[in-house]
């Protein structure tokens, strides 16, 4: 029997679970669903929680329908993991948030809506980076521009900046429009765009840009949003553009309940185009905003905290914060001064066996670099110890050469007014069509002011083309309305197939002998088989064009390698943070193209770098270190001496006095770049077998060489024999498979055969 009466049991139910276990000020910014808002929120103070929480908790006190939230993120994961998580709190109601995504795929969905009042068809094509500048590249070549002086890649980074800067051609200043091929840049601008619209196209640049314009110039389709939206949830807004400043502030003009979330101290991309003033003037841009401060940190313990609390506050452009944590003590921030990059490699895979020994994974530790070229030294040494380890960016899937290949027969199926999309393909694989054809067909298209599969029409019927480019042509046109009639009745996947087998496109991979034939292979099967939860070709390309992170599954135990830009959002039990040198970081171009704002943005990627660490943090810097192929003297970071003492234990590896402060500022002469405080075992056989056998001049070894050798070679000495165990500086564990006298043939366990020099090897103990 139950004790409540029913009036109890009647009675309004409790506060909502989701609000359960919230600190004060995360359930503040989560309440605060009145007017503009703006949630400062520090790294690991649980931001993201807050947006999803605030969220469901619009959806669960009636405030909105789902369809009256506008969501918007930077990135197609941070969408994802927004939607799940509101998911498992309001069950099915995420479903029908229709406009919850990222910044470019909310204006793809307006664009559709209005694209005649910029000149476009609601079936428009977004290209992606490959045929914008294969657009540049004939605009330049056709204005009769030196392409090797002013580039299509300049061009096209030119072109982006005023993009994100909202300005249309007829918008450039005087200043502007020099600013490419001696003052033709705002002309090349509005050719490109005429172009785009001839070709019923538009660049991930367009999609803002004509939403922002379509917003600006037309009253009743702002009103009509402005009706639509009641509520506006922004993630991230350190990292928006004047652009995407702008969109949001002509769309938050309704109703003003507009929230934002973001951490100015983590302002990292000003490179492509982020300001961090639109978070540092958010007040003055919305008067009477409430702004709420997230400082209590879930990541990180104390010391890290202190470390990076520290080191930012030398930045004068922030809003201020202080980072705390009820988690004391831990491990301080350790500054280590090493000789070279090779040793400091040395160092970082010594300290990451050391906290696989103790129990832990490889999967717990990052190494975070300032520039790609950094990875090197720490590959080297990982493959040469047969440590596992990950690189995160490169090449994407999508990215890759016949993935492109594939997706231009789609899109050429899908809009015949694709002409990039057409050039990609005509004679892709080999059908005997040239170029001088194609130029020809490019010639009467733009004549014509048709598309060129149109152009191509017209010329197979007359004998302007003839021979075999003429028979292909138009068995390719044939070709291409049979898909397109396909591309009505067939299942995704099964018509992407056909569309490969029948074009030959396959058949050229089968029967191509170079070792990469087999993974072009296997990448197109991946391809057509994840086209399979597709439901129509429009939404399977607007998908592809809009994916701007390509997440990788990885179930192996390994170290994680990228730069610090990349790592923003991540977090690990064990970061090592190394090459903080000057004119490495902060970056000596960043430095000379920015001044003191770039120096700022250095810090705040310094200060991210740090907050990456749950429960280590090691930074690491070098007297020595070969840049560009040099090697040159370098002094520590400054950033390095801007650390708190109190939160920072610094001592010298090799190659640095004791003592000084974290700068180290007193470099040693006469270092011994063998001296090491390393311990492990294995270090140990191979710091007694170096000491014993290394000559004072040994020479620097390429590893690309198939054959080392220094000074006069002789007969050998005679004492290594075939199947001997063998240890190389450079190539690590192996087996000799032939001795001809000095000369070794040595079968490396992760370097594979190499041949080298007697003297290079040491014979294990």
């Amino acid at each position: 029997m139950t004790s409540l009466s029913i009036s109890d049991m009647a009675r309004a139910a409790p506060p909502s679970p989701y609000l359960e276990g919230l600190n004060a000020e995360q359930r503040a910014a989560v309440e605060a669903l009145d007017g503009p808002v703006l949630v400062l929120a520090g790294a690991g103070t649980g931001k993201t929680r807050v947006l999803t929480t605030r969220l469901a908790h619009i959806l669960a006190t009636g405030r909105a329908r789902p369809w009256e939230i506008l969501a918007v993120t930077f990135t197609n994961k941070a969408a994802r993991e927004m939607k799940e998580r509101v998911g498992k709190i309001m069950g099915e109601a995420v479903e029908g948030v229709p406009w919850m995504g990222t910044f470019h795929s909310v204006s793809a969905q307006i664009l559709r809506r209005h694209a005649e009042l910029v000149g476009l068809k609601s079936a428009f094509t977004i290209i992606d980076t490959d045929d914008q500048l294969r657009l540049m590249k004939q605009i330049i070549q056709a204005e009769g521009i030196d392409e090797k002086r002013w580039t299509p890649r300049h061009l096209a980074s030119t072109i982006d900046g005023w993009k994100n800067r909202g300005l249309m051609p007829d918008q450039l200043g005087e200043e502007d429009k020099w600013s490419f091929a001696e003052g033709r840049g705002k002309d090349l601008y509005a050719l490109y765009q005429q172009r785009l619209k001839v070709l019923n196209c538009c660049d991930f640049g367009d999609l803002l840009l004509h939403t922002l314009h379509i917003l600006k110039d037309n009253p009743d389709v702002l009103a009509e949003y402005h009706r639509k939206f009641r509520y506006l949830l922004v993630d991230e807004y350190q990292d928006t553009n004047v652009a995407q400043y702008m969109w949001l502030r002509l769309l938050a003009k309704g109703t003003g309940n507009l929230c934002c979330v973001g951490d100015d101290d983590q302002s990292i991309y000003g490179w492509r185009g982020a300001e961090v003033d639109n978070i540092l003037r958010f007040d003055q841009d919305f008067p009477g905003a409430t702004i709420i401060r997230l400082e209590r940190n879930y990541r990180s313990t104390e010391h890290i905290l202190g470390a990076a609390s520290g080191l930012i506050s030398a930045n004068r452009s922030r809003l201020g914060k202080t980072l705390w944590t009820s988690d004391e003590g831990g491990e301080k921030v350790q500054v280590r001064g090493l000789w070279d990059g090779e040793a400091e490699a040395r160092y970082v895979a010594e300290e990451c066996e050391n906290w696989v020994s103790a129990g832990r994974s490889y999967d717990d530790i990052a190494i975070l670099v300032r520039a790609s070229w950094q990875m090197r030294a720490f590959e080297d040494r990982f493959i040469m110890l047969g440590l596992p380890y990950k690189v995160i960016g490169g090449p994407r899937f999508f990215e890759r050469a016949e993935i492109r290949d594939a997706h231009a027969y789609l899109r050429l199926v899908r809009s015949p007014e694709d002409d990039l999309a057409f050039e990609r393909i005509v004679n892709t694989p080999k059908r005997g069509i040239g170029d001088t054809t194609v130029q020809k067909i490019a010639v009467l298209s733009r004549e014509l002011g048709v598309p060129m599969t149109e152009a191509t029409r017209i010329m197979v019927q007359t004998d302007e083309i003839r021979g075999k480019a003429r028979t292909s042509l138009q068995v390719f046109l044939r070709d291409l309305a049979r898909w397109r009639d396909l591309s009505e009745t067939s299942p995704l996947n099964e018509m992407a197939e056909i569309i490969l087998d029948e074009s030959g496109y396959t058949a050229m991979w089968r029967e191509d002998k170079t070792p990469q034939a087999a993974g072009r292979l296997e990448n197109l099967k991946e391809l057509v088989s994840s086209m399979a939860e597709w439901d129509t070709l429009e939404a399977y390309l607007e998908h592809v064009a809009l994916v701007t992170d390509a997440d990788r599954a990885v179930s192996e135990d390994e170290v994680s390698l990228m730069t610090l830009h990349g790592a923003k959002g991540l977090e690990f039990p064990l970061v090592f943070l190394p090459g903080w040198e000057e004119t490495v970081f902060p970056s000596q171009r960043s430095l000379d193209e920015g001044g003191t704002k770039s120096l700022e943005e250095e810090r705040r990627l310094a200060y991210v770098g740090i907050t990456r660490a749950r429960e280590r943090a090691i930074i690491t810097f070098t007297a020595n270190r070969m840049i560009y192929g040099r090697w040159q003297s370098v002094l520590p970071s400054r950033f390095i001496d801007e650390l708190p003492h109190d939160h920072v234990e610094a001592r010298s590896e090799t190659g640095y006095y004791e003592g000084g402060g974290p700068g180290f500022e007193n470099v040693r002469q006469t270092a011994d770049p063998m001296a090491s405080s390393y311990s492990s075992p294995g270090w140990k056989r191979y710091q007694a077998s170096a000491q014993e056998n290394r000559r004072s001049s040994a020479p620097m070894i390429d590893a690309k060489a198939n054959l080392i050798e220094s000074g006069p070679v002789g007969g050998g000495s005679g004492k290594w024999k075939t199947g001997d165990r063998v240890f190389h500086d450079k190539f690590g564990y192996g087996r000799i498979k032939t001795a001809d006298g000095s000369k070794l043939t040595v079968a490396f366990d992760k370097a594979g055969v190499k041949k080298v020099v007697e003297s290079f090897v040491r014979e294990l103990p």
